[in-house]
């Protein structure tokens, strides 16, 4: 796939032809392989896990042969190398995959019968998440937790493994990540095949058996004091958002905001995200570029305000998927140099899978990953076909953003949820301008908040009008009802997968830029653009 030019070459009398740059796709396959060898065994057991294993290493030979031959003849064999690193890659995390299954499926909870009761000791992994009422008879909690051990019949079982616990909000929405605590559960089979070994649906308060470490104690420390200061500063509304958009915490988000995200398709500002490291990022490196800081020590304190973040936002699997993407991400944008940016995506999927398996069958993982890789491929292409037929850089390049996001996005958003926003990308157009605002400024009112509250308090006050116009957008967009509901399921998913397939085919910019006058490889003035500018 080609865009924007970044090299010129002369062509006589028609002036200087740009070339357009090749995106450098070769982990591209490794990066597949290795995604779907560790969905496998995930999803179908551990024997396919081994059976992708041997078909790779099968494959593998074949291709290890070919690409000899060829080396032994003389000719290229680039593409041998690169289906054979792939094939390495997807055997590999076959193995992996097959491993990690096996033990999830043999462990001692999945033989204790549903309903049973028992007494678990487990340590959290992240914060107690508030859950729809209707659904399960009062306020509930979710959280996910490493199991410690566990008591049934008078035996102690030493285990580990992943849990999800199902509390009642009471006793449970204070705890933080890293805490030990014990409670009576029933046992209850795991909603999908993610490596949680069990659902512990717990029947009463816990009992902290351990404190958590110094670092989540200052997080939440932090925390409190944010959403404490943003209560005294902003009304109930914009007060609960902020810390959504800035760390993700959504606990004092109020029912009907979140409800008028839901429907405008906005909910992904309320999670932690790759965009939410780019903007924190973005800033840190323009504050040092202002201040003449040599780029050494920029790109140090770019790395501090990131460890800052992940400790602040929760060093959980999404918080650290959101970091690598959020970072690669940033080099995108900032470089221009998507050709190293795909290879740095590849690297951080292989990497990420290898760091935490489960990732495979995560939504948030999947979806951060679409977003991110049409970032790079898509929207820059997009934002200069734009720019070629006479729109504004600006308004160019967040349409192009959000419209790329959007059509990579939306075949997994429909097989999951069966909800279309048919005005989406209007709406995420519309808010994209105040985001990085109310990031930047609520981040320093976080910092500030357990330092000075006044100081930090007439810092959330300026995050008053962008928020006001962020929940009027909102509530504007859901009121006009503009969604459609679609059956859920793979059917529904693999339709919309051909109907965006389609329409990115249709707008790729090639087709649009062909003149017959046109030098082959040349591309058209573009309004309010620097001829001398790097694409993208």
């Amino acid at each position: 796939m080609t865009t924007g030019a970044t090299d010129r070459v002369d062509a006589g009398d028609r002036g200087p032809v740009e070339i357009p740059e090749v995106l450098d796709a070769r982990l591209v396959p490794a990066a597949v392989c290795g995604w779907g060898a560790t969905v496998a065994p995930l999803v179908l057991g551990w024997w396919a896990g081994v059976g992708v294993a041997a078909g790779c290493g099968l494959v593998g030979m074949c291709a290890a042969a070919w690409a000899i031959r060829r080396v032994r003849a003389g000719r290229g064999s680039g593409v041998a190398w690169v289906v054979l690193g792939a094939l390495v890659i997807g055997a590999g995390f076959g193995v992996a995959g097959a491993w990690h299954a096996h033990r999830v499926q043999t462990h001692p909870l999945r033989a204790v019968r549903a309903g049973q009761r028992l007494v678990a000791v487990v340590e959290l992994t992240d914060d107690p998440k508030r859950v729809s009422a209707k659904p399960f008879g009062g306020p509930k909690v979710l959280v996910r937790a490493g199991l410690v051990d566990y008591r049934l019949g008078g035996r102690i079982v030493h285990s580990g493994g992943s849990v999800l616990v199902m509390a009642p909000a009471a006793g449970w929405r204070t705890l933080l990540p890293g805490q030990r605590v014990e409670f009576p559960a029933r046992v209850a089979r795991p909603w999908r095949p993610d490596m949680t070994v069990a659902i512990l649906r717990a029947e009463a308060a816990p009992i902290s058996v351990s404190t958590p470490p110094w670092w989540q104690r200052l997080a939440g420390q932090v925390r409190g004091d944010f959403a404490t200061s943003a209560h005294r500063a902003l009304s109930d509304d914009a007060a609960g958002l902020l810390p959504g958009l800035v760390i993700g915490d959504t606990s004092t988000l109020t029912d009907h905001v979140q409800e008028n995200f839901r429907e405008s398709d906005l909910t992904h500002l309320t999670a932690v995200s790759g965009a939410n490291v780019t903007i924190l990022l973005g800033a840190v490196l323009v504050s040092m570029r202002i201040l003449t800081v040599d780029p050494r020590i920029g790109a140090v304190a770019a790395g501090a305000a990131l460890v800052m973040f992940v400790i602040l936002a929760r060093p959980s699997p999404s918080v650290l998927r959101a970091a690598v993407m959020g970072a690669i991400a940033l080099l995108a944008l900032c470089t221009g140099r998507r050709k190293q940016a795909l290879p740095a995506l590849c690297a951080a999927i292989i990497a990420l899978l290898a760091w935490s398996p489960g990732l495979a069958v995560d939504a948030g993982f999947a979806l951060s990953v679409l977003a991110t890789a049409g970032l790079i491929v898509i929207a820059p292409g997009w934002s200069d076909w734009l720019r070629a037929h006479g729109w504004w850089r600006i308004p160019a390049d967040s349409f192009a953003v959000a419209a790329a996001a959007f059509v990579v996005t939306t075949p997994l958003v429909i097989a999951m949820t069966g909800h279309l926003s048919l005005v989406a990308i209007v709406v995420n157009m519309l808010v994209e301008p105040v985001i990085a605002p109310i990031t930047i400024l609520g981040a320093l009112g976080a910092l500030l908040a357990c330092v000075w509250s006044p100081l930090a308090a007439a810092v959330m006050h300026c995050t008053a009008p962008p928020l006001w116009w962020l929940l009027t957008v909102s509530d504007r967009a859901a009121a006009l009802g503009a969604s459609v509901s679609l059956p859920t399921g793979l059917r529904s998913g693999l339709v919309a997968t051909v109907v965006c397939a389609l329409v990115i085919a249709a707008l790729h910019p090639g087709r649009s830029r062909a003149d017959p006058d046109a030098v082959p490889g040349s591309v058209p003035p573009r309004p309010g653009r620097d001829e001398d500018s790097p694409s993208g």
